[in-house]
């Protein structure tokens, strides 16, 4: 199977992560497929909806190295030998799902360096998997050259308002600047019907690969707190899984 790395974005509020969430438990199911999500989103959600309690994550792993290096306690060739035992270390799995949380940054200073090794062995520990899922960050902020050079597949969330479709139309230009092997893909979320999912899919010129609709079970683990890798089949689900095997992930 052909490395996947997807990144799922979208503005805040249109069920982004959910979707991330249900992609990720379709993925932990699959037989002979290694996964590694990554929970791009400062504010942790997707580790909330999978149910995973996160306590060491990239930007610790960051901080502590520059702490290191501030006390003269490492040097670049020991941090370039021990990035990648850090990176395991942040790591919670499920099945044949890793994941992989990046926490919220903090202002430190310019460690451009550190910064270059860390990205570096993420490249490293994303080569042990498959597909490799990253919930980006609400917006557009993290639609950035280190980011789409590794990606090949821009899942685009919306919900029916013309804000999300805005928001993600800037989303697929900046990121079309980047990178020329980028397929890009509009996935509409809590549609009612096919004839609204056509409406919304009128008001944008990003191809449409699917509508999830309205559920009231995502709706309830959302609202309960429920890990979504207990989440029995839907509409939603089936919705999304289909979108999947339509884009051959």
């Amino acid at each position: 199977m052909k490395r996947r790395i997807i990144a799922v974005c979208g503005k805040g509020g249109v069920g982004k992560t959910t979707v991330s969430a249900i992609i990720a438990q379709h993925l932990a199911r699959r037989e002979g497929v290694k996964t590694l999500v990554v929970d791009a989103d400062p504010a942790g959600g997707l580790a909330m909806a999978l149910g995973f309690k996160s306590q060491f994550t990239l930007n610790d792993i960051r901080r502590e190295t520059i702490e290191e290096i501030r006390r003269g306690e490492t040097d670049k060739q020991d941090l370039a030998a021990s990035i990648d035992y850090r990176l395991w270390d942040a790591i919670h799995e499920h099945g044949r799902l890793a994941f992989f949380p990046i926490g919220r940054p903090e202002e430190i200073g310019c460690y451009c360096s550190v910064n270059s090794l860390l990205r570096r062995a993420i490249e490293l520990l994303a080569e042990e998997f498959q597909v490799i899922l990253i919930d980006a960050e609400a917006g557009i902020e993290q639609i950035n050259r280190q980011v789409m050079s590794q990606v090949d597949t821009l899942l685009l969330v919306s919900d029916r308002s013309l804000k999300g479709l805005r928001v993600i139309e800037t989303i697929a230009d900046v990121a079309g600047n980047l990178t020329e092997s980028l397929g890009v893909h509009l996935l509409l979320n809590r549609i009612t019907s096919t004839e609204q999912a056509g409406q919304v899919a009128g008001n944008t010129d990003l191809p449409l690969a699917g509508w999830a609709p309205e559920d009231e079970t995502v709706a309830r683990f959302d609202a309960e707190g429920l890990s979504f890798f207990d989440l029995p089949e839907c509409p939603a689900a089936k919705a999304i899984v289909e979108v999947l095997a339509k884009l051959q992930i």
